[in-house]
């Protein structure tokens, strides 16, 4: 019997040791073959490959190990895809946290108020490690894309700051915006001002992008929202330079003419009346909430004052005096 007890003495040494050593393992750093080392797992990667591409992608240990370890900590089947990031000191025990918690590497999207879909395009095609699928699509198939077809890009994207993991689709990130703009929109309409001349949602939007391209200062938003909604209920053309320079596209060359102005398109708010037929910009929040809750004011016209601010009028006559005060240097 001797013989028996001294065996499973042996195993349980033996047994100690090797948990001693796991555990010693599990708080030691892993040796990367770089300061950092990236991954990008993708969803439905079992976590037996999650070890490999972990090993492949220059975290020296053994796989096999990595995986035990996974699969003995009973997390395993709680690895969030995604986009991570470690770096030197990382322990076996840190690097699941990290993957368990979702702790990616982000990266940001900046959509600014007043682009137009021409800056948007080049802000996806330029934005740091996003899946590019959208450079080879027309306009018309990355609306169809994103549940839209039919309906023109411009406009229909919320400005904001969009993060996102790396190695997402450009399609992804534009669908968020695309999702904030209508969820934004639907709110503004829902909270607008009574009797104004707009017939829709789509009718704000367009005239929102007009306000954001036309306001100097934030504290002149409403009024210039009123001198078009204004406009619009006497069947006044709406007169707005931006809209002109819209419709020449990139033909624009910085110098808005006389003959642009008289030069008929679609979007040429001199020769035509109402709204163009889309948005000529991205709207902001506070330009949405202009336009559909303007200043009870009666103007109809404004200029620029030189400082960023405009003066309003009421009337041609002071419209005019305001004109040769701030434009022509009169008194």
């Amino acid at each position: 019997m001797k013989w028996l007890w001294r065996a499973l003495l042996a195993l349980l040494l033996i047994a100690a040791l090797a948990a001693g050593a796991a555990w010693q393992w599990l708080r030691s750093p892993l040796s990367l073959a770089a300061p950092s080392v990236e991954l990008s797992v993708e969803p439905g990667t079992n976590p037996a490959d999650v070890a490999r591409q972990w090993v492949g992608a220059g975290v020296q240990t053994d796989a096999r190990l990595l995986y035990q370890w996974f699969k003995w900590s009973g997390q395993a089947k709680q690895i969030r895809a995604g986009s991570y990031e470690v770096h030197a000191g990382v322990t076996p025990r840190e690097l699941l946290d990290k993957m368990v918690r979702g702790d990616q590497v982000l990266e940001q999207l900046r959509l600014i108020e007043g682009w137009n879909w021409r800056q948007v395009r080049a802000a996806l095609a330029a934005a740091p490690a996003l899946k590019v699928k959208t450079a080879a699509m027309s306009d018309a198939e990355i609306m169809a894309a994103l549940g839209a077809p039919g309906v023109a890009p411009e406009g229909r994207f919320f400005p904001d700051t969009y993060a996102y993991s790396r190695g997402v689709s450009d399609l992804t990130v534009l669908k968020r915006a695309h999702e904030a703009m209508i969820k934004r929109l639907a709110a503004a309409w829902a909270k607008r001002a009574a009797d104004l001349p707009l017939k829709s949602p789509d009718e704000a939007l367009i005239l929102a992008s007009i306000v954001e391209k036309e306001t100097g200062t934030p504290a002149d938003r409403s009024r210039v929202a009123a001198v078009f909604v204004n406009r619009l209920r006497v069947g006044m053309p709406l007169q707005t330079d931006p809209t002109v320079i819209y419709g020449l596209g990139e033909s624009f060359d910085g110098n808005l003419r006389k003959r642009d102005l008289l030069a008929d398109t679609p979007f040429n708010s001199y020769t035509r009346g109402g709204l163009p037929p889309t948005p000529i910009a991205m709207p902001g929040a506070a330009s949405l909430q202009a336009a559909l809750n303007p200043a009870p004011v009666k103007s109809l016209y404004f200029v620029s004052r030189g400082d960023g601010s405009s003066e309003f009028s009421d009337d041609l006559t002071a419209h005019n005096r305001a004109v040769n005060k701030y434009q022509r240097g009169g008194k």
